[in-house]
């Protein structure tokens, strides 16, 4: 009897234990950066960067124009990690993830809760880039409106 099981297991174990996609990396990569926002962890948002990784914000100026902000990630992580811990509260949704060898693009929905209370929201484009330490976030640019999103 033990003999049947232990070949069941032993057959049925690779079925069971799929090895993870590359979308899955990279939602756990990206889920990674959000974890470490919510918990004020400056050090786990610039693990989850690029070296090289730019960082940029779509805003609107005062008469309607369209303006794009560049931010140093050094310079995001350090706010995060002075801010108290779980205020900062991203939720994102994966609507779309593309791959293509060491490339991936994912596109994020999000709604953004300082303090639990609702703030802004809009969409994270990010480019990926596959490393020899997993994926990291090579470019993200994003939208934020304070209306239509919930």
């Amino acid at each position: 009897m033990n003999y049947i099981i232990g070949l069941l297991l032993f057959l049925g174990g690779p079925i069971v234990a799929q090895s993870q996609t590359a979308e899955d990396s990279i939602k756990v990569s990206i889920q990674g950066l959000f974890t470490a926002m919510k918990q004020a962890d400056g050090a786990g948002v610039m693990a989850s960067f690029a070296d090289s990784a730019v960082m940029q914000t779509i805003a609107r100026a005062k008469d309607g124009s369209v303006l794009v902000k560049t931010d140093k990630v050094s310079a995001f992580a350090e706010q995060i990690s002075v801010a108290p811990k779980g205020a900062l509260d991203e939720r994102i949704s994966f609507d779309i993830i593309k791959v293509d060898g060491p490339l991936a693009i994912v596109w994020t929905p999000y709604q953004f809760y300082y303090n639990g209370v609702f703030n802004h929201c809009g969409v994270n484009s990010f480019q990926m880039l596959r490393t020899a330490k997993g994926w990291k976030i090579q470019y993200i640019i994003d939208t934020r409106r304070n209306s239509g999103c919930l």
